[in-house]
């Protein structure tokens, strides 16, 4: 990467410019009802923007998660946008490692993902088998489903993820 990206985490006053960025990176999905709730309930997500010159050039949220019936940490990721300007530069990858590494310092066991295999593959995220997402996925979905683990152990788990109310919309998990 040869610009000089800064990762930190999101404050209020960076909201215009989040949400400006997935309209950009999204024309053809409307993830702002998503994004504005997330933001909203500091609670449940774990917001992240990367910035080049004080710009707001990529964002990412991870929501806290469980499974069901488990006593596990665990995170989705999701949604990821970088500015098009920007892309295929390692902006998105950076701001998902660095979340990693938060969360891996707060304890979370596993991390979820519903995204691109090939994109995610790259940053360690495997096919997830044991863990259902909340809604049942397209079948042409199901290699879209994925995981990685955080840290040495794994807390075995097997079941549904559990998401907070901002997730529970079926549009979000269906194309």
């Amino acid at each position: 990467m040869a610009h000089n990206l800064d990762i930190r985490e999101s404050r209020p006053d960076d909201s215009a410019a989040i949400e400006s960025l997935y309209p950009e990176a999204f024309p053809d999905e409307n993830l702002l009802p998503l994004v504005r709730d997330l933001l909203n309930d500091a609670v449940v997500a774990i917001s992240l923007v990367g910035t080049i010159d004080t710009r707001i050039v990529g964002h990412a949220i991870f929501t806290k998660c469980g499974v069901i019936g488990y006593r596990c940490n665990a995170a989705l990721l999701g949604p990821l946008a970088v500015a098009p300007a920007w892309q295929r530069q390692g902006i998105g990858s950076a701001i998902v490692r660095a979340g990693l590494r938060r969360l891996r310092a707060a304890n979370v066991n596993q991390i979820y993902v519903l995204g691109d295999p090939a994109y995610y593959g790259r940053l360690g995220f495997v096919k997830e088998c044991s863990v259902e997402p909340p809604f049942p996925l397209p079948a042409e979905w199901a290699g879209a489903w994925q995981s990685q683990i955080l840290g040495d152990t794994r807390t075995p788990c097997a079941g549904r993820l559990s998401v907070p109310p901002q997730w529970l919309r079926p549009a979000l998990w269906a194309p």
